[in-house]
């Protein structure tokens, strides 16, 4: 028997097998070795700050003024385009990756744009 996974609802280590059904004894959550394969593949959606679903391509524009170190910052309206979404940021929190014209490559929030 290998390590189980720990429940994907509330985070619990001491899951158990019962059959095919793994069992959270805190929450009492069960699902199947299948459900995660399946959470595991599809992509979380990216969606903006109006809960718009974003994709990759497509053109924003930032609705708020963004401070960057140094001088310089993004201005409220400023349009991005072309961006692409990181769908496992390593910082965790910036997931979209773009060029702004006179700054040049950015990561952003999806939570600081909407899209056009």
């Amino acid at each position: 028997m290998g390590k189980l996974p720990s429940c994907p609802e509330c985070g619990s280590k001491y899951t158990y097998e019962d059959g095919n059904v793994l069992t959270c004894p805190e929450c009492f959550y069960e699902w199947t070795a299948a459900d995660l394969e399946v959470e595991d593949t599809e992509e979380a959606v990216i969606r903006d700050s109006n809960g718009n679903a974003l994709s990759d391509g497509d053109t924003v524009t930032v609705i708020k003024e963004l401070k960057l170190k140094g001088t310089s910052s993004i201005k409220r309206g400023t349009i991005v385009k072309n961006i692409r979404l990181i769908h496992d940021p390593s910082d965790g929190v910036h997931d979209i990756s773009c060029k702004i014209d006179g700054l040049g490559a950015m990561l952003l929030k999806s939570s600081v744009v909407k899209k056009i």
